[in-house]
């Protein structure tokens, strides 16, 4: 399926429908569809950032193409395209299939395609000279070979793997060790590149590794979503090398057999505790060599670089942060758990899966593309939640207007007892937020009962029990023996006499006709 959203992101690059077809794993045809498709529909790359993949698909919808009979190649005009900067046997079929569309004839399948120019290569031993331009590539690659270093602690050698990025017009280098080839060494290498560089290249060439790339096949381009982010946080196009074609990155293979000679090779005699130590000394040997004059002709990488840097492009206001991909499901409390803490998201979305994206300090939570949730990251020990408001439904935002504060004003309002009991009954629970329920019901006692006997049901209760509980407070007002510790002024239907037990009377059953105080 083609990936529109990211065509279009391209497209806005300035990036041609070549480029934009090889990096997006798709034909110029296509590309040249859905760019005429979304001028159609008024749909630029500043809108399609804030639309669902759902709604942008449904805007932009290529026609079916016909195909007709075999269309027979021709070797020699291949061969020619091959010598032309950036030009790849994939992007060179794309452009033959479109040619097959037009005349109605039948194209070639992609490997068959490369069988039959290989062959022709083969026999023609033919080679060609790639030129370069200027800021369009930065070539990516881990060197084979690696440096050591020992822990203070332990006098233990630990390997250090070496990161090596090359601006092929130049052959300026970038090189960084790091302990492991993990997906946040791998793109901490790239940032730390391009900050060297001081700007970006239109085009990023990696090797095929499973930090970067998931799938690279005659289908198309599949990129880890990291990476993907990478690239469209620095504005630049990801084309990875052919699978087992190493020379479609050849400049910085060389540039990896040449520093593994002036850096690898110059420190293998010396001792480093520490990574910072290690890579001070390649940068150290890096300057040397980039420094270092050509054999064959005048000037040096840097002198190269020199003149390439003003065609680089600007690197963004702040460097790309590393960000975790990762997908949760929506519980019916319309919290997602990740990393042992809850975050909120729209209660529409209960029980569907969403996308998670996790940096140091925020949580996003996309669906179909479009970001519904954002919160701060939480950080310490594990269950804590983070609610907003606004993605509660309507009753739970009602209650979350309820705070233990608030019964406590309310309960203070009736008497100190009923503040004894509301304090214990919060207190109670390890979460204050448990008790509410219970704070409620007593203190809507005081609508049927009277504030009055409340605060005198409470009272006796205490007397009772140092546990008072809404279910023993209830009963005493139902018996009423509250009504005998209230002051006769204030007693409803009370005895003549103190001493005299209390006695229901006609109006106590007249449930009908009783009012209460």
């Amino acid at each position: 399926m083609t990936d529109y959203r990211e065509v279009l992101r391209l497209a806005s690059l300035g990036l041609n429908y070549t480029q934009i077809a090889v990096s997006a794993g798709t034909s110029r045809k296509t590309v040249r569809r859905v760019l005429a498709r979304a001028g159609e529909a008024g749909v630029g790359w500043a809108k399609a950032q804030g639309m669902p993949d759902k709604d942008l698909a449904s805007a932009l919808y290529p026609t079916a193409v016909a195909k007709g009979a075999y269309k027979a190649l021709d070797c020699e005009a291949i061969h020619r395209e091959m010598a032309k900067p950036g030009v790849t046997l994939q992007l060179v079929w794309m452009e033959y299939c479109e040619q097959c569309r037009v005349s109605g004839e039948l194209p070639y399948q992609l490997s068959q395609f490369k069988k039959i120019y290989r062959d022709y290569a083969i026999q023609t031993k033919a080679t060609m000279h790639i030129a370069h331009k200027p800021g369009e590539i930065m070539e990516v690659d881990w060197a084979g070979q690696t440096a050591k270093v020992v822990a203070n602690e332990t006098g233990e050698c630990m390997d250090a793997y070496l990161f090596v990025a090359v601006l092929p017009y130049s052959g300026y280098a970038y090189a960084e060790a790091f302990f492991s080839m993990a997906q946040e060494s791998w793109i901490a290498g790239h940032v730390n590149a391009y900050r060297y560089f001081g700007g970006v290249t239109r085009i990023l060439v990696p090797d095929n590794v499973k930090t970067g790339v998931e799938k690279n096949t005659r289908e198309g381009v599949l990129l880890n979503r990291t990476y993907q982010e990478l690239a469209e946080h620095y504005g630049t196009a990801v084309i990875p090398t052919r699978v087992r074609a190493p020379k479609d990155k050849a400049t910085v293979e060389g540039a990896v057999g040449n520093l593994s000679t002036h850096i690898l090779a110059a420190v293998r005699n010396e001792r480093f505790f520490t990574l910072g130590e290690l890579n001070s000394a390649i940068h150290e040997r890096l300057r040397a060599f980039n420094h270092k004059p050509f054999q064959r002709k005048e000037g040096s990488r840097a002198t190269l670089f020199a003149q390439e840097r003003p065609f680089l492009l600007p690197l963004p206001n702040r460097p790309y942060e590393l960000a975790e991909w990762r997908v949760a499901t929506v519980q019916l409390n319309y919290h997602i758990r990740v990393a042992d803490q809850y975050y909120s998201v729209p209660f529409a979305y209960i029980r569907r899966k969403v996308d998670v994206r996790m940096t140091r300090g925020v949580v996003e939570v996309f669906s179909d593309g479009a970001r519904i949730a954002s919160h701060v990251r939480r950080h310490g020990p594990p269950g804590q939640y983070a609610t907003v408001v606004e993605h509660m439904p309507p009753k739970h935002q009602q209650y979350q207007e309820w705070t233990g504060d608030r019964f406590r004003r309310w309960a203070v309002q009736i008497g100190s007892g009923t503040t004894t009991v509301v304090e214990y009954i919060l207190t109670t629970f390890q979460v204050e937020q448990q008790g509410f329920r219970g704070c409620l019901a007593l203190l809507k006692l005081a609508d049927q009962y009277s504030k009055e006997r409340l605060e005198s049901a409470c009272t006796l209760a205490l007397t009772y029990t140092s546990r008072p509980s809404y279910k023993s407070i209830q009963t005493i007002l139902k018996s009423g023996q509250d009504i005998r510790r209230l002051p006769p002024s204030e007693s409803v239907d009370a005895p003549d006499r103190v001493d005299a037990g209390f006695t229901r009377g006609a109006l106590y059953y007249d449930d009908g006709g009783r009012k209460e105080c």
